[in-house]
């Protein structure tokens, strides 16, 4: 374990290394995130996802003291430009290390733009990728375009041991929240895809590990699809956004207070209108 401005907190699942991490104004917010490093080959490792602004101190600490030790991780992939996923990405180039992702998240996180305050308060504020480093090389390792959480999200496939590291693909059967990018409907469409490649480990970036994860993916799908469904009869019989998500999805919850409606409820009704 490392600690400074944040904490990483190691887990260890046979191949895969899990790193915890937060800081104190995360756990405030009642928020960590996970990276993982996975195996390339018998000597080769690489982090899917860097975690946020705020544990870059410990997530430079680790990995440097990973590469003395002989165990080097070798590069990083992105799933999507949140900043608790792709927040540490310019620290990394910044050792050198290869980065994967997609085409949208480069452009997202090479122009990294201002974040609502309570995001700001729980991750940090990203910097923008400003350090040029080559394009990472991480096959067996493949990247799965998964569309929904955001526009830009991937999931990472390892076919070797067919796991499945899924950023925040799926989080949770029933998430009533949503950002204003979402689109639940593409979400659904992900899910499934995923779930065809009958993946036998799931690891989640809130999460962790998500054993026999089909059956879980695939429900998510239909919650989904029957939640979308319902409130687009609503939205067709003339009922107000706010009622529809009172009687669909319940009341607001706290993170929908906190981030003044920037991570809500509401924000699920929103994508369905928006997306229909």
């Amino acid at each position: 374990m490392f600690v400074s401005s944040g904490m990483l907190r190691l887990e260890a699942h046979d191949d895969v290394t899990r790193l915890q991490l937060s800081s104190a104004a995360s756990r405030i917010a009642g928020y960590a995130v996970s990276a993982y490093a996975v195996p390339l080959d018998d000597r080769r490792r690489v982090l899917v996802d860097t975690g946020f602004p705020g544990v870059r101190r410990a997530l430079v600490a680790w990995v440097t003291a990973e590469r003395r030790a002989g165990r080097p991780i070798v590069g990083a992939i992105v799933t999507h430009r949140h900043e608790d996923h792709a927040g540490n990405v310019e620290a990394l180039a910044r050792l050198g290390l290869p980065l994967l992702m997609g085409e949208a998240t480069r452009r997202s996180v090479e122009a990294v733009g201002a974040i609502g305050l309570y995001r700001h308060v729980t991750w940090g504020q990203m910097p923008s990728l400003r350090t040029r480093v080559p394009t990472l090389d991480a096959a067996p390792l493949v990247l799965v375009p998964t569309p929904g959480h955001s526009s830009d999200h991937h999931a990472v496939w390892d076919p070797r041991t067919r796991t499945l590291f899924g950023g925040d693909l799926f989080l949770g059967v029933k998430v009533r929240i949503a950002h204003p990018g979402e689109d639940p409907r593409a979400l659904a469409r992900s899910l499934r895809a995923a779930a065809a490649l009958a993946p036998v480990r799931l690891f989640d970036a809130h999460r962790g590990l998500v054993r026999d994860p089909v059956p879980l993916l695939l429900a998510k799908a239909a919650w989904i699809d029957e939640t979308v469904g319902a409130i687009e009869r609503l939205l067709a019989a003339g009922w107000p956004e706010r009622r529809i998500r009172q009687r669909v999805l319940g009341r607001e919850g706290l993170a929908g207070y906190v981030s003044r409606g920037d991570y809500s409820r509401l924000n699920f009704v929103r994508a369905v209108r928006r997306g229909g």
